[in-house]
């Protein structure tokens, strides 16, 4: 962030079970040592939040901070996406993807602050469907099918949520049958799943798209074709490693935009809730700047 002064201190207070408001107040204690005095903001709910980003891009803040996981960096891109306001972030979420890319401290918000400062900007790609972007991947398939089975649950809370909602939902799990258009190119097929990556990986290190950059101007669409249920069990811790690519399951393909249809399917995006299928997604080239 050299030469910087100008910056909004954007927080989610709630993120990574509470530990958003103590990333806060790291954050603002570094900052003022080095005499940056933020403006600090805070929305009572996501759409307030949103607001108040918009806002300060309209006001021409230069640099836009986010304070919480990944769904915090996809609400700000939303808000500076195109415009000259720079991202930045202090990680307090769960998953913390877009920390994991630009290798920044994930438990200790004051480095993560002192990273900040001695950032300089870098112009990334995003991808964007309609209005809306992402930055990290948008998962279309199994993985979609949980985190909807997951957000309906009520109990248990954390991650054994998802592990309940993901052996629910493999008992009755079906191949899905999806039609892509690959850069013009249609294809039909029956997968596990259909990912699409801005950037590798989602869900706190699955390394989904292994290989993705973030400045090469194209996506990186992953299929996973039928397997068995006790295959795709067997493959799943490899997703860390990203050792998955060796699979004869997995297919990848790099392309400027696709078009993915599939019935039933609502897609997540930086782990936010995206939209149903079918949804349209392109690179735009070089459409953020990070401080990193």
């Amino acid at each position: 962030m050299t030469g910087t002064r100008d910056i909004a201190l954007l927080t989610n207070p709630t993120a990574g079970r509470g530990r958003g408001a103590k990333a806060r107040d790291a954050a603002l204690q570094r900052l003022r040592e080095a005499g940056i005095t933020p403006r600090t903001l805070q929305g009572r709910d996501p759409a307030e939040a949103l607001d108040l980003a918009h806002q300060c891009v309209a006001d021409g803040v230069e640099t836009l901070v986010v304070v919480g996981g990944d769904g915090m960096v996809h609400l700000g891109v939303q808000a500076t996406a195109g415009t000259s306001t720079a991202l930045g972030l202090i990680p307090a979420g769960t998953g913390n993807d877009v920390a994991r890319y630009f290798d920044l401290p994930r438990k200790d918000p004051r480095a993560a602050t002192e990273r900040l400062l001695a950032g300089a900007p870098r112009r990334i790609d995003l991808a964007r469907s309609g209005d809306r972007y992402f930055l990290t991947v948008l998962a279309a398939g199994f993985d979609a099918i949980v985190n909807e089975r997951a957000n309906r649950m009520t109990w248990p809370r954390g991650q054994m949520r998802y592990n309940i909602a993901t052996l629910a939902e493999l008992r009755v799990f079906e191949p899905i049958p999806y039609t892509l258009d690959l850069d013009g190119e249609s294809h039909h097929l029956e997968a596990m799943l259909v990912a699409v990556g801005n950037g590798p990986s989602f869900g706190g290190g699955l390394r989904i798209t292994e290989g993705a950059l973030l400045d090469d101007g194209l996506l990186d669409v992953v299929v996973i074709k039928p397997m068995s249920k006790t295959g795709l069990v067997r493959t799943y811790p490899k997703l860390f490693k990203g050792t998955h690519v060796t699979h004869p399951a997995y297919e990848h393909h790099r392309v400027h935009s696709v078009t993915v249809a599939a019935p039933g399917i609502v897609s997540y995006a930086d782990g936010e809730r995206f939209g149903a299928l079918p949804l349209t997604v392109e690179c735009v080239p070089g459409a953020l700047t990070v401080i990193c």
